[in-house]
């Protein structure tokens, strides 16, 4: 049976405010048993891919690992217990609400519901570790029910069913993805205690520090890793460290960590290691370097995935590399219409500010594929200048209209110049005089250039007397009168033949000083 006050204490890592650590007793470990190691990359960028749209985020989380059993089983034996831990994880999720969080630090729900299904017996029915880090893996989509799950599993290591490091694996990775990195930490403790320690386990725990943002931790335990005498760093070892300082910007020390993988006797750069490395100089906008991984990632022996082309894809929009945009997206089409609107988005912005002939009917063709309610008000404001410097006036005015009914408020000068501009050069004064009216009851930033527009609009027009009104419109959101305001008025009264009002306007920029002596007549 488990020694009471030491359950007690792995169960507190579960609380809210855990005040613990689990008993720490210095043991020599034996050597690392070998293991296999699949991993996975997730990546996303906030601030360089949209502002928290995916990829973020490359800052949207980090290198997961999954580490399977070593050991090789009957291909049958593994289907039959699949499929019974497929069912046990089914009741689990489906019963989840026996272990809420909320519900306190308490397993006994727990433990009852497991015994209920004979958990202990599934686990002992192949070789030690395999059916439990099956039954982990069914569960990561809620990684604090495993972990949960997994203290329970202590209770029948500490009752004689034995514990094997890919467990340890699995549920240290499990608890940085829940955010319990603490707990993690406490976990790769609670191993090494048992003498149980693997080059698996310390990645484990880089994975769960990165995952929450420590990177300085993470490198720590990689630096413990390597005065380990009984584990040695391995291709995701390295793979984690190079997220690391890719996350970081640390460039020169992301190229030195790479050069090592290159020379290490036992292994080199995976899939993996060159999509971190295209993704750390795409997040620090170096295109010529991220072209060059991917030519000398091509011309070796490892092939370019979906993943690594959807890289590429991001880098050439960033970089409104259009040709070579088009080309990568032709590759993976499919599979960014149907499930990464970010790219898509990532694309348009690329086209808004290129100069292709064609960029509105290429970006009316990609924004079908952006789901409905997926609505970004910086692309809204960005369609609606594209729109207006490509004079399609009705377009821009959806768009302006979607934007006030959302309550989105537009701030940006070079924003209110286009539409300005739009207006100005399809001569819609009346659409023009609606727009200000608008702009003002949203809230939205009016400027100077907007009534001189209405006055120049007005002027052409032989429409004086509004024209001169727009002085007081200008009064009341405090503009002051410009020499280019006197300007506008005086060629327009002189293209009108009204030589009279003309020689006053010359009159009122000499009495506010925007004559003198020296100036000759305006002709």
């Amino acid at each position: 049976m488990a020694k009471p006050s030491y359950f007690h204490l792995i169960r507190r890592c579960l609380s809210r405010n855990p005040p613990y650590s689990l008993p720490h007793k210095p043991a020599r470990l034996p050597t690392c048993v070998s293991e296999t190691i699949a991993q996975s990359f997730t990546v996303g960028i906030r601030r360089q891919f949209s502002t928290s749209d995916d990829l973020t985020d490359l800052r949207d989380r980090i290198l997961l690992l999954t580490e399977k059993p070593t050991v090789l089983v009957n291909e049958g034996e593994l289907d039959e217990i699949r499929l019974k831990v497929s069912s046990l994880a089914d009741d689990l999720l489906t019963a989840g609400h026996l272990v809420d969080l909320a519900e306190g630090d308490d397993l006994t729900d727990l433990a009852t519901f497991l015994d209920s299904r004979s958990a202990a017996s599934l686990l002992s029915l192949s070789r030690p570790g395999l059916a439990f880090v099956e039954l982990l893996d069914r569960l990561k989509s809620r990684p604090r029910l495993a972990v949960q799950v997994f203290l329970w599993r202590l209770k029948q290591a500490d009752a004689g069913l034995q514990l094997v490091s890919e467990e340890y694996a699995k549920v240290i990775t499990l608890a940085g993805r829940s955010n319990k990195f603490e707990l993690a930490k406490d976990l790769f403790s609670d191993a090494a205690r048992r003498g149980i320690r693997s080059t698996a386990i310390y990645n484990s725990l880089m994975s769960a520090y990165l995952y929450n943002g420590l990177s300085l931790k993470a490198i720590a335990v990689f630096d413990e890793l390597t005065r380990d005498p009984e584990c040695n760093p391995s291709i995701v070892t390295y793979n984690i460290l190079l997220s690391i300082y890719g996350r970081l910007l640390l460039i020169d020390k992301l190229e030195k960590v790479f050069k090592q993988i290159h020379e290490h006797p036992n292994f080199g750069p995976s899939l993996n290691t060159y999509n971190i490395l295209i993704a750390a100089y795409l997040t620090a906008w170096m295109w010529d370097r991220m072209e060059n991984t991917y030519e000398v990632m091509k011309s070796g022996h490892v092939n370019p995935n979906s993943f690594t082309h959807c890289l590429m894809l991001r880098g050439y929009a960033n970089a409104c590399y259009i040709e070579k945009m088009e080309k990568m997206y032709d590759l993976v089409k499919d599979q960014v219409n149907k499930s990464v609107p970010s790219l898509v988005r990532a694309m348009i912005c690329a086209y808004c500010k290129s100069s292709d002939k064609d960029r509105v009917s290429k970006i009316e063709e990609l924004i079908k594929h952006i789901p409905e309610g997926d609505y970004r008000p910086w692309l809204n404001i960005l369609l609606i200048r594209l729109y207006a410097q490509e004079g399609l006036i009705d377009g821009m005015e959806k768009l302006i209209s979607e934007a006030v009914n959302r309550g989105v408020r537009v701030k940006a000068l070079g924003v209110m110049k286009s539409i300005i501009s739009g207006y100005f050069t399809c001569d819609a004064i009346e659409r023009l005089i609606r727009f200000v009216m608008l702009a003002e009851n949203a809230g939205w930033r009016l400027c100077r250039s907007l009534f001189h527009c209405k006055m120049v609009m007005f002027g052409q027009l032989n429409r004086m007397e509004e024209m001169h009104n727009v002085l007081d419109e200008m009064e009341n959101f405090q503009f002051f009168r410009t020499k280019k305001t006197f300007l506008i008025m005086y060629k327009a009264y002189s293209k009108a033949g009204r030589m009279f009002e003309a020689e006053t306007i010359v009159g009122m920029m000499w009495k506010n000083g925007f004559l003198d002596t020296t100036h000759a007549l305006i002709s």
